[in-house]
């Protein structure tokens, strides 16, 4: 069956509405039992829901009629509602519930490292939302009691997804997905700066200086405050009319290869460049800090690093385009295989990571061919029997031939502060990375 709580109530089985008859109570007691599918909804708490803190005396005995008729109607689909101590547990099974699939689709949007991936993702999530949680059944005092959290998360997954199409320079879909929103919420700093960055960028200004106008009246006479920060630097950057905000920003230290920003090389080794495709090890991740965007990027780095010909290249990206689903699949290969070989060399104890880049070595054996090259010398290469594959494949065989050499053992992390990129330490002297930003930074603080 599937259920659709974002919205009215409804519940299908095979495409045709069931469950139609039910009674508004019984259809709010089946909703919380949905929401916490799985986990025992205690007789007090289902109770407190449907009678708001005055139940009858014989409250509980309604409560175990509406049980008994529920578990009726249900059963030829399926479900159970269990007793459990003094409460009922629903057994989702294989069934859906939209606002199980809503959280953890943003949940999986949250965690996205590519921005394209992020805004589908987010996409998904949004679109399962048709209205206010039982918007036919329930007021706001019991909506807000029964999933006060789904109304909040919903917003922040709209100005999540609003930047992430800022990255990705979709102002015009911020314009359009938050116009009818932006005026109504003042108070999410967030989301109004999204609103009028899209607006700007469109070639707005006077919308956007207009919208920052309201939301500051807004609140001062609301709860007299101020904007924030974010909102009041956003607003002079408009005034002057920054050009820096007519274009997303491009992630620090990087070089343009083609239409996709890679990271500045520190090393020259490519197994070691490809753990610094992330800067921020040593902390949370952070805007910006991922470069392994998509599988383009990917692919286009491989080329860079020259770990695959122009040609071949080019033959992935177009595979890339036929394949989207399988390219994704592959570039979260890739970043797993990263953090394996970050682990690596930074513990050379770590032996599950040193399995997990050797099991990937051996892959990469299997398809490799021995060429030679236009300067006459002899090298291994990957086949293009490796498919889409081949950018992870070729670093496993780089990382193969550097974790069986001594000069893994010059491998350093740099310690400042939200880096941890490696770099070749033969000296042993050196304490920070080649970009030479880390140690002042930090010696300045």
């Amino acid at each position: 069956m599937e259920f659709q709580l974002l919205g009215p109530f409804e519940a299908r089985h095979e495409g045709e509405r069931v469950l139609t008859g039910t009674r508004r109570q019984e259809r709010c007691l089946l909703s919380a039992l949905l929401l916490g599918a799985g986990r025992v909804v205690t007789t007090g708490r289902i109770i407190d829901l449907l009678w708001d803190g005055g139940p009858p005396a014989s409250a509980r005995g309604t409560v175990h009629t509406y049980i008994g008729r529920l578990r009726a109607r249900l059963r030829p689909y399926g479900l159970r509602v269990d007793t459990r101590h003094d409460g009922y547990v629903l057994d989702p099974g294989g069934h859906t519930i939209d606002a199980q699939d809503f959280t953890e689709l943003v949940r999986r949007a949250g965690s996205a490292g590519d921005g394209a991936e992020r805004v589908r993702l987010y996409d998904r999530a949004l679109a399962l939302w048709r209205g206010p949680l039982l918007a036919d059944d329930a007021d706001d005092r019991l909506r807000e009691r029964l999933g006060g959290p789904l109304g909040e998360l919903r917003l922040s997954a709209l100005e999540q997804r609003a930047e992430a199409q800022l990255e990705l320079g979709a102002h015009d879909r911020v314009v359009a997905d938050l116009t009818p929103l932006a005026g109504a919420h003042p108070g999410r700093e967030r989301l109004v700066a999204a609103q009028m960055t899209g607006l700007y960028r469109s070639g707005r200004q006077a919308e956007a200086l207009e919208l920052y106008r309201a939301t500051r009246t807004a609140l001062v006479t609301r709860l007299g405050i101020e904007p924030g920060d974010r909102l009041s630097t956003l607003h002079d950057r408009i005034l002057r009319g920054d050009p820096r905000l007519n274009r997303p920003a491009p992630p620090v230290y990087a070089v343009r290869v083609g239409e996709e920003w890679l990271p500045w090389s520190t090393s020259g080794e490519p197994a070691l460049e490809f753990c610094n495709t992330y800067a921020g090890w040593n902390s949370l991740p952070r805007p910006g800090s991922e470069w392994l965007r998509t599988y383009r990027t990917l692919a286009v780095w491989a080329g860079h690093l020259d770990l695959a010909e122009n040609w071949l290249v080019a033959g992935l990206l177009k595979q890339a385009r036929q394949r989207p689903q399988e390219a994704n699949a592959v570039l979260e290969e890739g970043r797993e295989l990263r953090a394996r070989l970050y682990a690596c060399l930074t513990d050379p104890q770590d032996g599950r990571a040193f399995k997990a880049v050797a099991d990937a070595a051996e892959d990469a054996a299997k398809v490799s061919v021995f060429v030679r090259g236009e300067d006459r010398l002899g090298r291994w290469r990957l086949s293009p029997s490796a498919g889409l594959r081949l950018p992870v494949l070729a670093v496993a065989r780089s990382a193969s031939e550097l974790l069986g050499d001594p000069r893994r053992f010059t491998v350093r992390a740099c310690p400042g502060k939200g880096c941890g990129w490696l770099f070749p330490d033969h000296s042993g002297r050196r304490r920070w990375c080649s970009l030479g930003t880390c140690g002042k930074e930090t010696s300045g603080s």
